[in-house]
Parts: C-alpha cells; structure tokens; sequence
C-alpha cells in the first residue's frame, strides 16, 4: 500500500506539472482527492491490514493528502498570477495614444431656466413646494374662486379624468394646498408641469411648465409684487430690464396684471424679436383675492398677498430668441447643442 501511495503522488505532481488551465487542476484534484478519487479508494483497504500498519500507512496518507494538495494549491496560484497577467495584457492602454473624445449631454434649455429661476427666488427667501398634477376640481378651480361657468372650466380647455378630477391646468392649487396647511407668512414657489387642451403649434403645447409663486403676509402689497418681479426680470434677463404691469382680470387675484419686460435686445425702442412694440409679455400676477385667502382659512383683514404665475417654455422662448416651442420637445440634438 505505501508503493501504491508513493504511486498515487508522483502520478498528480507529473500530470500538474502539465495542467495549464484552473478547470485542468481542478480535475486533477477531483481524480486523486475527491470521493470517489484514487486517494480515496486507497484509504478505503485499509481496513485489510494488520492492526500496527494502520497508523503507518494512515500517517503516508495523509502526508500524501497534504503535498499533494500544497501542490495544487502552488499549480492554482501560479495560474491564476498568469491568467491576470494576460488580462492586464489584453486591457493595457497605449497612453502615448490620443484619446478618444466623450460626447457628454448638458441641461436642456427648459430646465436651464427653470433652475436660473429656482435660483432667483430661493435666493429671496422663497420655500419650494410640489404638489400632485392629477388634481381635484375643487383645488384647480373652485378654491381659486374660478366660477362655475368660467371658459377655463370648459371640456375643451381641460383634461378630465372624471366630475371630481383632473390634470391640473396651473401648480396654483399647490398654493390653496399650503394655505390650508399652514399660517402665514407664507413665502413659496411651485414649479411643475401642468397640462391644456390646446393644440400643438409653434406657441402652444398640451403639456408645459410654470412657475408659480406665492406670498402671504401682514401689510404685502402691489409695491412688493412689482419688486419682486423686477428682480426676477433683472436676474433672468440682464439688470437693465425693466417691467410694466398692464390691468388685467384674473379670478384669484385682485387687483390683477398682465406683466411685459423690456426687450433686451432693442432696449424698448423697438425691433424683429418684440414685434416693434418694446416690450415683450411674460407672466401674469397680482395680488391674492380676499374670497381665495378666506376659503383656506386666512383672514383677509389681516393678511394680504400677492401671487404670480410664469410659463417656463415663454421665458425660454424669450431668454434664447426661439421663435418654435415645439424644437424644445422635439429632442433634436442640433438644436440642443446650442445651449
């Protein structure tokens, strides 16, 4: 038995010594040391010998077990050092070579502005506040003293879910949301995605972006409203931009504003991009309607506000001269690249 141990491992050194693969010495390791392995079938006659070789042969056996298992292990190793070696090889880098240019993709120009006006008025002390854009009615029209027979209501202006629900057609109802939340003073912006039912065309799109702002506090008044929006003016358009607010009617607000900057490129004198007229309009506002605070618990005799509304893809338009709204959707990398 000890000429057929001494067999059994000059047999595996010999075949290691030719193993050039992890999956070769892994079969070399089965075939002599497994269960079912040559060492193994030894191990098993050893209940046929007298009893005082048993602990001799036991001995060689596993001394035998034990080289040839440092061998495997040593056969592994070395392997495993040249298959890394052949990687590194395969994956080395000339780096006297010039390198290859990576494209890397920018801020889409809507979310340029948007972010330039996040900026603005957190920069003025402004909360951000978000709100769902499937809306109930009562937030979208009925808080915002918006009447029942007000044209925005209409089926062909809105997007119905059902009699109760809606894709919301401003972010105004994240305002009555916070008011009934919270006591004033209240100072936040809501931008987000809203959605109309217009047709797609170079100046309107079912699915645009707004930012909305609301302030609410003892003694606000159309002073602070105005100059608040002639910082935002400034900060997006350059500081020589001027504003002008033009009377308007908005059922949330009273009184209320169409608000025009100045052109910057003609400075207001007139020129292609503001169709000669010097100024060109933006955003609508004024100050928060009596019925809108008391609805949300806020007591007009003592607290006043003042609320405006931006579209996103307008001040785009403006900010970057293009005359198309339908280019910022349309996800042409040439027309990208420019921003």
């Amino acid at each position: 038995m000890r000429e057929q141990l001494e067999e059994i491992r000059k047999m595996a050194e010999k075949e290691l010594s030719a193993a050039d693969s992890a999956s070769a010495v892994e079969s070399i390791r089965l075939k002599y040391l497994g269960k079912k392995g040559e060492l193994t079938a030894v191990l098993r006659g050893m209940g046929a010998l007298p009893p005082e070789e048993r602990p001799v042969i036991g001995q060689i056996a596993n001394e035998t077990r034990q080289d040839i298992t440092e061998k495997i292990d040593t056969v592994f190793l070395k392997i495993e050092q040249r298959e890394r070696n052949a990687g590194f090889l395969a994956e080395a880098v000339d780096v006297t070579m010039p390198g290859k240019r990576l494209n890397i993709g920018h801020t889409h120009p809507l979310s340029i502005v948007m972010n330039e006006m996040k900026d603005i008025f957190t920069g003025l002390g402004y909360e951000i506040a978000e709100g769902p854009e499937i809306e109930y009615v009562y937030y979208n029209f009925d808080a915002l003293n918006i009447s029942k027979d007000h044209p925005s209501r209409d089926y062909q202006d809105t997007f119905y879910i059902n009699d109760r629900v809606l894709l919301r057609t401003q972010t105004s109802p994240v305002q009555i949301r916070v008011m009934e939340e919270r006591e004033p003073p209240i100072k936040i912006i809501c931008p987000g995605r809203v959605y109309r039912a217009d047709e797609v065309d170079a100046t309107h799109s079912p699915v645009f972006h707004q930012v909305e702002g609301l302030f609410v506090d003892k003694g606000i008044t159309m002073g602070d409203l105005a100059g608040t929006l002639r910082l935002f003016a400034a900060g997006i358009f350059g500081g020589q931009t001027k504003i002008r607010l033009r009377p308007h009617n908005f059922p949330f607000t009273e009184p209320s504003a169409e608000v025009d900057v100045s052109c910057w490129t003609c400075g207001g004198k007139g020129c292609r991009v503001c169709k000669g007229e010097g100024w060109i309009e933006i955003l609508g506002a004024g100050m928060v309607h009596p019925k809108v605070l008391a609805v949300c618990g806020i007591d007009p005799e003592i607290y006043s506000g003042f609320a405006f509304g931006i579209g996103v893809e307008r001040t785009a338009m403006c900010k970057f001269n293009i005359d198309d709204m339908r280019l910022l959707y349309e996800n042409d990398i040439r027309f990208l690249r420019q921003f």
